[in-house]
């Protein structure tokens, strides 16, 4: 006869989380995973994830993966930003959380009978983000201060990108996944334009290293991918000095998509080793 021992929850091992109040008043679950190698000279790299109930999951298995067999990457630190409940996604706080205000004849009609969450958190967030979350981390663990990644999707790659445009030293790496540019009437596109300008002005010993990872399901709704493609576009042909890549997964989702986009994401930012 068979033997079943006790049963216990599953973790990821190395991985670990703990609840953040900001000064805003505002609760996070966070997530940690460290890798368990010598620390690298300057700290280890890291990647900062949002909706980490949904994926930190999976970045965190992907950068262990890929840090073994013959084409092993070196390691990084792994944080995700998450929510107290055990579902996917916190649509009211996100909704907060990655946005700024928005008045509803600046939103489409919801398909749900249901009027659009609160919107307009995005200042705080980000300011939780810089002045709380990283120091927090930072006392954890090693982390190099040049090789900080930001990683969102859908509302969050929106919030990637507003970081991007407004504090751009925040982050090394900017990844957006699907991200929601429609939202508040495509209002980064202006702003993209306007900031890539200023970039073009600024002396080339002044400008940070840059690199922008756009990613998009070729089976998720028309406008998802022709917003993301003019994005990329505007980025590309601009002379600002910085990577822009933009990839169209064939056959994905705008959920399935955030599985190849974090792997693409990670083996062009983490060294052959």
């Amino acid at each position: 006869m068979n033997q079943v021992g006790k049963k216990q929850p599953f973790g990821i091992p190395g991985a670990e989380q703990w609840t953040m109040t900001s000064r805003f008043g505002r609760d996070y679950r966070i997530m940690m995973w460290k890798p368990d190698t010598e620390v690298p000279e300057g700290g280890f790299p890291v990647i900062y994830m949002l909706d980490a109930n949904a994926c930190f999951g999976a970045m965190t298995e992907a950068v262990r993966m890929h840090s073994r067999g013959p084409h092993r990457l070196e390691t990084t630190v792994v944080v995700g930003i998450g929510y107290e409940g055990e579902q996917p996604f916190a649509t009211e706080r996100r909704f907060y959380d990655y946005t700024i205000q928005a008045a509803a004849d600046e939103l489409p009609e919801r398909k749900i009978d249901a009027p659009w969450p609160e919107t307009g958190g995005a200042v705080h967030f980000l300011k939780f983000i810089e002045e709380e979350l990283k120091p927090a981390i930072e006392r954890e663990v090693p982390i190099n201060q040049q090789r900080q990644t930001l990683f969102g999707h859908s509302l969050g790659g929106w919030f990637a990108l507003y970081t991007l445009f407004m504090k751009p030293d925040a982050f090394q790496v900017y990844a957006a996944g699907s991200p929601s540019i429609w939202w508040k009437n495509h209002y980064l596109l202006p702003v993209a334009k306007r900031w890539l300008t200023d970039r073009e002005l600024t002396k080339p010993e002044e400008k940070s290293p840059l690199t922008i990872f756009l990613g998009v399901g070729s089976l998720e709704k028309p406008h998802m991918i022709q917003d993301a493609k003019a994005l990329s576009e505007l980025l590309r042909n601009s002379r600002s000095d910085m990577n822009s890549e933009f990839y169209l997964y064939e056959e994905e989702t705008h959920l399935s998509v955030i599985f190849p986009f974090i792997t693409r994401v990670i083996r062009n930012i983490l060294k052959p080793i």
